[in-house]
């Protein structure tokens, strides 16, 4: 089977990016993966079925969507509001029309009239204040003919979109960790936040519970790692907050294996999993996250879960208090964790998964057929007949299996 694969790849600064530059190799094992670049003369190659990586980022992403519209495929929903990459695709392109338009189609004409209104500067931009209330996914979901996913919040998003086709709910692979040297930090227990660091992380209150955790355990550290907006650099850190831009990947991966404790607050949630959090899964790091959409889904034996809601800093810092004073929690957290990356978000594990949804794909009726006939000769010939006990119990298992009716 021919795979097209639509991603961007490094050195782009995108975590979709890091995603295929680790997915890539071990799907190479499975399929023919031809990866397709973005350019004006780009040409369409021959292929079974057509593989999308769609994020919210217009420049990583909007030469991907533009294919789609062209040729339809499996559509990879990394997250589902798409609201940013159909704002960078229209208004920032000079199209107001066009996001006017997506608005419309997400929510009548009292939305395209509220759109108007944000346009107009009568209201405050709904791309920077309510994004996360228009998903504005509807147009991605229209070309695809299938949707990989990580979460059951988005597969439910999208069903609520009216999404008919098939939708494959896979783990996000997690990273092997590599051989890094260790990076000291003076102070303990160490808490980190890393990745990109915008409104949506909850930084003031991740400070404040910082701060009063520290009256408890004055030696803690806060790692604040990774770029942010330039509305968030001039943040006022409180005493233990050491904080770092941009870091290469090595450097990255050893900062957060000195942290102790990985801090993972997302909300309002677009419905994105953190490429973050599942370094620190493989890492054998415990987590605080914020009680919604894909961290939720995480297990509890992983995960501290804290909702963003009145009492959220009272929680986060009762959470910050109990994993910094008990050794023990974080280490069988920890071990859970580990177990998560090398269990359920096993890398070739994962790969396997994509290449059977890509398969179904491209050919599932025709596959299942020809695997049930191979099944049912085989059993005739070793005596197994149609109204046997064996026989009901093969079929069971091709069930399980997702073959047969």
């Amino acid at each position: 089977m021919r795979v097209a694969y639509y991603s961007p790849l490094p050195p782009s600064r995108s975590g979709i990016a890091d995603y295929s530059a680790l997915l890539l190799p071990e799907l190479e094992k499975h399929v023919d993966v031809v990866v397709v670049r973005p350019g004006r003369f780009r040409r369409a190659p021959l292929a079974d079925v057509r593989l999308y990586h769609v994020g919210n980022d217009a420049e990583q992403h909007g030469w991907i969507v533009e294919e789609l519209r062209r040729r339809p495929g499996v559509v990879v929903l990394h997250e589902l509001v798409l609201h940013h990459l159909v704002v960078g695709m229209t208004i920032a392109r000079g199209d107001s029309a066009g996001y006017l338009a997506a608005m419309e189609r997400e929510g009548g004409l009292v939305t395209r009239l509220l759109a108007h209104a944000a346009i107009d500067h009568r209201i405050s931009p709904i791309w920077d204040t309510r994004p996360h209330e228009f998903s504005l996914a509807r147009e991605v979901l229209d070309h695809a003919t299938g949707a990989i996913v990580h979460s059951r919040f988005v597969e439910d998003g999208a069903r609520r979109l009216g999404f008919g086709g098939p939708v494959w709910r896979l783990p996000h692979p997690a990273w092997p960790v590599p051989a890094f040297e260790p990076e000291p930090v003076e102070g303990g227990p160490i808490f980190g936040c890393f990745g990109h660091l915008n409104e949506t992380k909850r930084l003031p209150q991740v400070f404040e519970a910082f701060t009063r955790m520290r009256r408890e355990a004055p030696g803690a550290r806060l790692l604040l790692v990774g770029p942010s907006p330039p509305r968030l650099r001039d943040l006022e850190l409180p005493d233990g907050v050491l904080r770092e831009d941009y870091v290469s990947e090595p450097r990255l991966w050893a900062l957060m294996s000195a942290a102790d404790v990985h801090v993972a607050l997302r909300a309002p949630t677009m419905g994105e999993t953190s490429g973050s959090a599942i370094r620190s899964l493989s890492l054998g790091k415990p987590l605080v996250v914020s009680d919604v959409g894909w961290f939720s889904e995480l297990p509890d034996d992983v995960a501290v879960k804290v909702a963003p809601e009145e009492a959220e800093v009272d929680r986060l810092a009762g959470a910050f208090v109990q994993l910094a004073a008990n050794e023990r929690l974080r280490r069988s957290m920890g071990e859970a964790a580990r177990a998560l990356a090398e269990g359920p978000h096993r890398l070739d594990r994962v790969a396997d998964l994509y290449a059977g949804a890509l398969e179904e794909s491209a050919g599932g009726a025709i596959v299942s057929e020809r695997v049930l006939t191979e099944v049912a000769e085989a059993a005739a010939q070793v005596g197994i007949g149609p109204d046997s006990a064996e026989a009901a119990e093969l079929g069971q298992r091709l069930r399980e299996a997702g073959l047969g009716g």
